[in-house]
């Protein structure tokens, strides 16, 4: 587990980590911000003295520990609890729990991050390292923009925004696959189209599952009466939920996109079986008259006066490729073949 702090008001900053809970709390500056930050879930107990402290009710410290939660957003007297999922791109060696696949081959974590807002203080629960949060960790060290000079809620407001930056970072991937993917659609003989299709489906389920409970979550935070947000924090939030909005319009987007990829491929394939079909059966409408004349003159019968004329058998063939022609010329003309 990892636990790092960092203090802030409009006139300074601090940085601390710390290797336990006791000391964790000793970084604490009550006349200013601070972002508590936990890395690993696996100490129970760290967890719960972390709970303790800040009153945090043990229904909410299980949605926390207990990962693969619904996205939602829960309202405490002391506090307001947010649990969202991080989606990011990652390294291919990263052994994280849940990590599946890229449309580019590499690797993307879907990651439960739970968020507790109480007062001056954001807790943050990460399960794996790494996020989306250096430039906001750069802001408030470097004093740009106007972090530094708002409260914890703005805080929450700008780790909720980065996550679902992240959600375009992937979504844009996706995009590019499916464009691919629709290139392919015209190919007959790509073996490998089905699985990469029904790949493509799943990443873009699990995209839905995370992103589309974030419309009620914010839902509910744009609810508030003011004893949680401070004033003017609306239009952020506001901002927030058309990024929100639009992210779950593209994941459908690319869901018909992909529906319909598959609709086309089956439609170039219907059509090569019907222009093979169109030929064989040109061949075996062909061959009927043909198979008829040959088969009247393969009957064993004494008195057929052809049979002993001296040109029957050229004539007999003669007969037959006019007949073959003349079907031949009929589809043309016809515009069957």
């Amino acid at each position: 587990m990892e636990l790092s702090i960092i203090s802030y008001n409009s006139e300074s900053s601090d940085t601390n980590i710390a290797d336990s809970v006791e000391k964790l709390m000793a970084y604490r500056k009550p006349d200013r911000v601070n972002w508590l930050n936990v890395v690993g879930l696996e100490d129970t107990e760290a967890i719960n003295k972390i709970a303790e402290e800040y009153h945090i009710h043990p229904l909410s410290v299980e949605d926390i520990m207990n990962t693969g939660q619904r996205p939602k957003v829960e309202e405490f007297e002391d506090y307001t609890l947010i649990i969202v999922r991080s989606i990011r791109e990652v390294s291919t060696g990263s052994t994280s729990a849940d990590v599946s696949s890229s449309s580019d081959g590499g690797k993307v974590v879907f990651e439960q991050m739970s968020l507790v807002l109480a007062g001056n203080t954001l807790i943050s629960f990460q399960e794996f390292p790494g996020d989306s949060f250096n430039h906001i960790r750069t802001r408030i060290v470097d004093n740009s923009g106007r972090v530094r000079h708002s409260g914890a809620d703005y805080l929450c407001y700008l780790l909720w925004d980065a996550i679902v930056d992240e959600y375009f970072t992937v979504l844009d991937e996706e995009g590019n696959a499916i464009e691919t993917l629709e290139d392919r659609a015209m190919q007959e003989n790509d073996r490998n189209f089905l699985e990469d299709i029904q790949n493509a489906k799943r990443r873009l389920l699990k995209l839905r599952r995370a992103i589309w409970p974030l419309r009620e979550s914010i839902s509910i935070i744009l609810k508030d009466d003011g004893t949680r947000l401070s004033a003017g924090l609306n239009p952020f939030f506001k901002d927030l939920q058309e990024n929100i909005v639009q992210a779950i319009e593209t994941v459908e987007t690319y869901r018909e996109l992909l529906n319909s990829t598959v609709e086309l491929n089956n439609t170039v394939i219907s059509n090569r079986t019907n222009q093979v079909m169109k030929v064989l059966t040109i061949i075996s409408t062909l061959f009927i008259p043909l198979t008829f004349i040959v088969g009247v003159y393969g009957m064993n019968f004494v008195y057929m006066p052809e049979l002993h004329l001296r040109w029957a058998y050229p004539l007999c063939w003669a007969v037959m490729l006019m007949v073959a022609g003349g079907m031949l010329l009929f589809f043309r003309r016809r515009k069957w073949f």
